[in-house]
This record gives structure tokens, C-alpha cells and sequence, in this order.
């Protein structure tokens, strides 16, 4: 495994408490318990336990997606994790995938979208807010995501830029006002998903996607409920994220198309004439 250097991030375990920080030479950093030396992590191997100067172990990892995600600095709210991975499995986001997206907001999910789309794709992502964007290009910076993604300041009801999308998501107020652009950004067959909190805005949305040329749609809710890892009191957290969206995807679909008749077809026979 190859071991840290100067300039990446590395989590930090201490206790119950976890830390997400980029490591610099000469840099201390202060905990609640004690001093952290950074030199003391670059050189070693992912896993490597150390000490503070009051004693207590430290253990240094490589950050996953899911640490990288739960640590961005926050100015709205984000598409959490336990959405995020069905997000990505249903609109089939992978390596060399083209995706749109509209709002950017801290850009939890565009990171996961970058993530994936690596090495030869690409996320197109879209908010009319300037401080929003601001935010999601220091996280996505930070994260070693920016490569593959291009903020946009737009409102999107003057369309997308793209065209043959693989997949395009929305987080937005009201969704279904964009349907129209989001078919016209998307390739043949393309992928669409929504995210929206409540129950009036998810029938809005799916009355608007029957009504644009949208198939294969699906509303669900994602829960997660986690459990405390002590094997002689196993039992649920005390707290959990529930509700924090409803899910809605769909496929594009072509307009209908009604096949011509070919004149020789339409013309009567001697035996059928009248």
C-alpha cells in the first residue's frame, strides 16, 4: 500500500471522534485529545496507529467516498449517502458517463458523480446561485474531484448546454417545470432522476413526466438505521437520518412516431371495389 505523502487527505480516528484534514509537513494539529503531528503520519501506511503526546491511539486511514461526502463544508443541504449509491446505480453513472446536473448546491452529490465518471467522463452541473457554486468548487478542490466537473451559473429554464447526456438529475424547487429541457439534454433511452421532500411536489413531478414523453417511473423513500458495533449490547443508534427525500426516476422516450402508409397499401383492388 502506498504510503502518505504531503498534500493528501487522511482520516484521522481518535476515539469516536474522526477527523478529515490534508496533511502538510510541520503542521500540529489540536484535538480534545492532545497534539497530532503530521509529520508523524506521512511516510507510514494507511492503518498505522499512533499517539498523541497525551497517549491516546490515533489511527490514520485513506478517506472513502462516503468520508470525503460527509465532511464538505455546508451552506444547504446535501443528498446524503444512503441516496447517493441507488442514485448512481439507477441512472448507471460510471466511467466515461456524461451526466448533467442541476443544483449544484455544496456538491455532495456531484463529488460522488465525479467520483465515478473517472477517468474519461464528465458531470455538467448547473445553480444560479454564485455562493453555491463558490462552496461546491472549494469542496470539490479539496476532495481532488474538480477535473471532472464543470460548474455552470445558469437558470436552467433557458436549457442545458449538452445534448446526448447519459443521465441528467435534478434537485430543484419544482422539477417538473424543467422536464422539457432535461428531455432535450438527454441521449435516446437517457436516464432522469429527481430528488424533492415532499409528497405534493413528487405527484407535481410525476404528472409532468407522463405528460413529457418520460417512462419507467419510480417513486421511492430510502431509510437507514444504523446500529451500535458493541457485541454485548448490540442495538439501533438512538438517533437516525430518516426522511430526507423522495426519490423519482425515469427514462426518456421518443415521440410518437406514426408509421406513413404507403399509397400502393391504400388502394383498392378491382375485387374490392364497390
Amino acid at each position: 500500500m502506498r504510503a502518505f505523502t504531503s498534500g493528501e487527505s487522511v482520516l484521522i480516528l481518535l476515539g469516536s471522534k474522526r477527523f478529515l484534514m490534508p496533511l502538510q509537513t510541520g503542521i500540529l494539529q489540536h484535538t480534545h485529545h492532545g497534539l497530532i503531528r503530521h509529520d508523524d503520519i506521512i511516510g507510514q501506511a494507511p492503518g498505522t496507529r499512533l499517539a498523541t503526546h497525551l497517549g491516546y491511539p490515533v489511527v490514520a486511514l485513506r478517506p472513502s467516498l462516503y468520508d470525503i461526502v460527509m465532511s464538505l463544508e455546508r451552506i444547504s443541504q446535501i443528498v446524503y449517502p444512503k441516496e447517493i449509491g441507488y442514485i448512481l446505480m439507477k441512472l448507471s453513472v460510471g466511467t466515461g458517463s456524461r451526466i448533467v446536473e442541476a443544483g449544484t448546491g455544496s456538491g455532495a452529490l456531484t463529488a460522488a458523480m465525479a467520483h465515478a465518471v473517472r477517468p474519461a467522463g464528465r458531470v455538467y452541473s448547473y445553480d444560479q446561485r454564485e455562493d453555491m457554486l463558490r462552496v461546491a468548487t472549494r469542496n470539490l478542490t479539496n476532495a481532488a474531484l474538480i477535473d471532472w466537473v464543470e460548474l455552470k451559473q445558469r437558470d436552467i429554464a433557458d436549457g442545458f448546454d449538452e445534448h446526448d447526456a447519459d443521465a441528467l438529475f435534478l434537485d430543484v424547487r419544482e422539477p417538473w417545470l424543467y422536464l422539457q429541457q432535461a428531455w432535450t439534454a438527454l441521449t435516446e433511452g437517457g436516464f432522469f432522476g429527481s430528488i424533492v421532500p415532499t409528497t405534493n411536489q413528487v405527484s407535481d413531478l410525476i404528472a409532468g413526466l407522463g405528460a413529457s414523453h418520460f417512462t419507467d417511473i419510480e417513486v421511492c423513500e430510502i431509510l437507514l438505521r444504523s446500529y451500535k458495533p458493541v457485541p454485548a449490547r448490540l442495538r439501533p443508534v438512538d438517533r437516525m437520518v430518516a426522511h430526507t427525500g423522495f426519490l423519482v426516476f425515469a427514462r426518456r422516450q421518443e415521440k410518437l412516431v406514426v408509421p406513413e402508409i404507403a399509397e400502393s397499401q391504400t388502394e383498392l383492388g378491382p375485387e374490392q371495389e364497390p
